[in-house]
């Protein structure tokens, strides 16, 4: 391994066309299973298990059609992004992606923004699992355990990506079989299978028996996907811990081809069962959340402490995977001179070590404005970085359109994942997106996070811009 990588020349892809970037320095320790837990997990987040109930409330029944509207979207993205994916490895994934087929301002833009979304994560996610630890060890303070946290899977992180992979791997894990089981138990339940169920078991007869399927309106659907849509971001992250696999071609392939049925399992199929369990509009959904009140209603013990337990896993995961997606966007960044050069360097491990340092610190300081000032500054970076999942699908579609004739000119045997029905569900997929930011305007809600997001990214183009002029500036001299 090499202790530095060589920066690439703008707008060149990181690792050449051919190769990943674990050429460049980054260390191939991600094994196959490692990566298919990633590409299970990563579209489990936290979200789905915290905020699925203020769905349920906001459209009831109906919100099945948010869910799937949603991940019909995230299955189009990561379609376009497998495809780009499989022919060209790479840790900056659709930054490195945009920065060829758009310009260096687009890949220098999404790659800042997408790393801006991640350390506000880990400061959300880090305060959610030390609220939980707190509850459970009152005797240390809620501050003590997000930074607890925060240091153990920051040194995870500096040990190799294997560890960070076999962290993953566990966390995924817990999360992959907690479901499964509560999708198997609660259909049992749901058509009186289940032996001992104290739930009644009435079939299919909640999801209308309370005002219909669309106890709200078929508008509620609309306001359904602005609360879904943000719990499927992490679908991505497989594509940029591909490059440091032995065979990453294979990895995202596999990925890709099966985030239909990870959707359709892990998310349709778990709410499908809260909503059959219950009627919509159980109070003790909201109350004390839409899985703890579906395993009370069937009898499970314990199911405030269980879900807590498969929470703060949920939260661990997100946080072990947000260190390591901000650091290797970084360390992409560092590569192609759009950041740093010292972000670009990795130790004898292979790991990137000042862009971990770099994220971590970061989030740290997110972390202390949580604390210290929640309702303002605290509130400023979630609302500013809120519609970064939008961005960057948006950003993967129009580069798609491009990358595709690149490839095709350049090496069109690599070309083994292909959009369906290219361009046409491209444009499609960048239709729905555009909506859905559009609709976000409308909703009161929604705008700020809409209107603050863009003048962040807004900021981020306009220095990247600036950066351009001043380099063609320096060479016309």
């Amino acid at each position: 391994m090499t202790s530095q990588t060589t920066l690439p020349k703008p707008g060149q892809e990181p690792g050449g066309p051919d190769r990943p970037d674990s050429s460049d320095g980054l260390q191939a320790g991600l094994k196959n299973r490692h990566l298919s837990m990633i590409a299970i997990g990563g579209v489990i987040g936290a979200g789905l298990f915290v905020g699925s109930s203020a769905g349920i409330a906001a459209a009831g029944p109906a919100i099945l059609v948010s869910y799937a509207m949603v991940g019909l979207m995230v299955v189009l993205v990561m379609r376009m992004l497998g495809e780009m994916a499989a022919a060209r490895p790479s840790s900056g994934s659709f930054s490195a992606y945009a920065d060829q087929a758009l310009g260096r301002w687009a890949g220098f833009s999404i790659g800042w923004l997408y790393w801006f979304f991640w350390v506000v994560v880990l400061a959300v996610e880090a305060t959610a699992g030390a609220k939980i630890l707190e509850n459970w060890i009152p005797g240390v303070p809620q501050w003590a355990w997000a930074l607890i946290v925060m240091v153990v899977l920051t040194a995870t992180n500096l040990v190799s990506v294997g560890s960070y992979g076999e962290f993953e791997f566990w966390f995924a894990g817990i999360k992959v079989v907690a479901i499964a089981a509560f999708v198997v138990v609660g259909l049992l339940a749901v058509f009186g299978f289940l032996p001992g169920s104290d739930n009644p078991g009435s079939g299919l007869a909640h999801l209308t028996d309370s005002g219909g399927f669309f106890p709200e309106g078929p508008g509620a659907i609309l306001t359904g996907v602005l609360m879904v849509v943000f719990s499927f971001m992490g679908s991505e992250i497989v594509t940029l811990a591909a490059g440091e696999s032995s065979d990453p071609q294979r990895a995202v392939s596999k990925a890709t081809n099966s985030v239909i049925w990870r959707i359709a399992v892990f998310y349709l199929g778990s709410i499908f069962v809260v909503l059959t369990l219950l009627p919509w509009n159980d109070p003790s959904i909201v109350e004390k959340g839409s899985y703890v009140a579906a395993l009370d209603s069937i009898g499970i013990p314990h199911a405030g402490q269980v879900m807590d337990f498969i929470v703060l896993t949920a939260v661990l995961s997100c946080l072990n995977s947000g260190l390591y997606t901000a650091s290797r966007m970084a360390f992409s960044l560092g590569e192609r001179g759009d950041a740093p050069k010292s972000f670009a360097k990795v130790n004898r491990r292979g790991v990137p070590q000042a862009a971990i340092l770099s994220s971590v610190v970061f989030g740290f300081v997110a972390v202390f404005f949580n604390y210290q000032w929640p309702d303002t500054v605290f509130q400023f970076l979630l609302n500013s970085s809120g519609a970064v999942a939008l961005f960057v699908w948006l950003v993967i579609s129009f580069t798609q359109l491009r990358m595709r004739g690149i490839i095709l000119r350049e090496n069109p045997g690599k070309l083994v994942v292909r959009m369906w029905l290219f361009p046409y569900l491209t444009w499609a997929t960048i239709a729905m997106i555009s909506f859905v930011l559009v609709y976000m305007l409308t909703d009161d809600a929604a705008r700020e996070q809409v209107v603050l997001s863009l003048l962040v990214a807004a900021l981020v183009v306009g220095i990247s811009l600036a950066r351009e002029w001043r380099s063609r500036k320096a060479v016309a001299k």
